[in-house]
């Protein structure tokens, strides 16, 4: 059963999960400062679980070989990769803020890391992309978590999913 679950996180997050990378990674590139112009993503998280935990958002280049690519590799390769992450607020709305480096499209994951483990845990984390993906055992294209900014700030929801039961992931909200 183990060896399922593991399985299937490696086919949902890919051969480099969100969650195993190094921490500060592309945190200055993403950082949204007050006032600041240029392109960024405002985005509303909506279906929490619980109010406890990390909240990471990543922002990758929008094509499958880079989504959810390894972070060292795509700075390396001076790719666009960015992260900010957040303690999920203990009440009221959660609004999360990415910059992007230039307008266009890009795709975007969000993780619920409710026990704050740095690892993507199948049967307790939550994830979500844009234009909410169905999710199965394999993870989303990056057309499916695509999108688009311009010069300013894009606003956007991100739902975020959960397993339910053996095999399927779905909001809690249904």
């Amino acid at each position: 059963m183990r060896a399922l679950l593991l399985a299937s996180c490696a086919m949902l997050c890919g051969a480099a999960a969100p969650l195993r990378s190094t921490p500060d990674l592309g945190k200055a590139e993403g950082q949204c400062r007050r006032n600041e112009p240029g392109p960024a993503f405002e985005v509303t998280v909506v279906g929490l679980k619980d109010r406890k935990g990390l909240l990471k958002l990543e922002l990758y280049p929008d094509n499958d070989t880079d989504f959810l690519a390894d972070d060292n590799v795509l700075l390396e390769q001076g790719k666009a990769f960015a992260r900010v992450e957040m303690r999920v607020p203990q009440r009221g709305p959660v609004e999360m803020c990415i910059r992007a480096p230039r307008p266009g499209g890009y795709s975007l994951s969000l993780l619920h890391d409710r026990d704050m483990n740095r690892k993507f845990g199948v049967s307790s984390d939550g994830i979500g992309f844009p234009n909410d993906p169905k999710l199965g055992w394999s993870r989303p294209k990056a057309a499916a978590a695509r999108a688009l900014v311009g010069s300013g700030v894009s606003r956007l929801r991100i739902r975020l999913n959960y397993r339910h039961g053996l095999f399927s992931f779905g909001p809690i909200d249904r």
